[in-house]
């Protein structure tokens, strides 16, 4: 992978940061982008872990932001030249009831979670075209497969990058770039912290839904135990990155494909029965 540039957004913690020590650790010069970069220590101290520090370069990028997009491009390319590797990893989850999400609300999850990654990969789709080689890769989640009551927002964002990927793949197909999803299930990242916050309104009392939603929050609860290591997602990243003729999806994760499966096979009213059975147990 020596000279190999790879660009992750979304690196200050979680997938973003476990990528791009796993994409360094195989050889990659990686471009570690997030919005704040004085939030890099936790990146840097584990890049200095690995001995990979010289190979991670961090770079301010603000992907809801079309200046910031454009300077950061401009940075890259000017550096680099080539991208082997995208990683479209930013993002956050957000939560509630649609009757009290507001339509801000769900604005601002479109504009990071899929505008952004729209516009990062416009920005790199040229270069990759004229190569004739690159990897484009999508974080998604099971979320973008499989609806679940109290995220809608989150939910719908990650279903537009589920639909969007299959096209990008097939414009770009004969052009050498692959586009790949990565469909992780629940794992010990802390992307639900966000997604309290946005569903505040629903937790409260005076909330129609707190019931609801509270049973969907204890069902998240008493799952942790079992939310899977990051690193495992990072590792897969990185075996992506270097295949050869990767396939459009890989779901990954504890019941992830067990539950795409029966989804897909079900009739909606058996699965109806079996997610609200789950959540009102007790």
């Amino acid at each position: 992978m020596k000279n190999k540039t790879a660009i992750v957004t979304g690196t200050s913690s979680g997938f973003g940061l476990s990528a791009s020590i796993e994409l360094a650790r195989k050889g990659f010069t990686v471009i570690a982008a997030m919005r704040n970069t004085n939030k890099k220590g936790d990146l840097l101290q584990e890049a200095r872990k690995h001995g990979v520090e010289s190979q991670i370069i961090v770079s301010e990028l603000d992907v809801t932001n079309e200046k910031s997009i454009l300077a950061f491009q401009t940075r890259v390319l000017d550096e680099y030249g080539r991208i082997e590797v995208l990683v479209n990893n930013a993002g956050y989850a957000g939560a509630g009831f649609v009757e009290e999400i507001s339509m801000d609300e769900y604005r601002k999850q479109f504009e990071t979670n899929v505008f952004g990654v729209f516009a990062v990969t416009k920005a790199f789709l040229p270069v990759m075209r004229k190569q004739k080689h690159g990897c484009i890769i999508n974080i998604s989640s099971i979320s973008g497969k499989v609806a679940f009551p109290g995220m809608s927002p989150y939910i719908a964002s990650k279903h537009a990058i589920e639909g969007w990927s299959e096209s990008l793949r097939l414009e770009m197909q004969p052009f050498g770039v692959k586009v790949v999803l990565l469909e992780p299930g629940s794992y010990k990242t802390n992307i639900w912290t966000t997604g309290k916050k946005v569903a505040a309104d629903s937790l409260q009392s005076h909330s129609t839904y707190q019931n609801y939603m509270k049973k969907i929050e204890r069902y998240i609860t008493e799952g942790e135990n079992s939310f899977g290591d990051p690193l495992d997602v990072a590792k897969k990243i990185a075996e992506i990155a270097i295949m050869e003729n990767p396939d459009i999806r890989y779901p990954i994760g504890r019941g992830v494909k067990l539950t795409i499966f029966l989804k897909n096979f079900l009739p909606w009213r058996i699965w109806e029965k079996i997610i609200i059975s789950k959540l009102f147990h007790k």
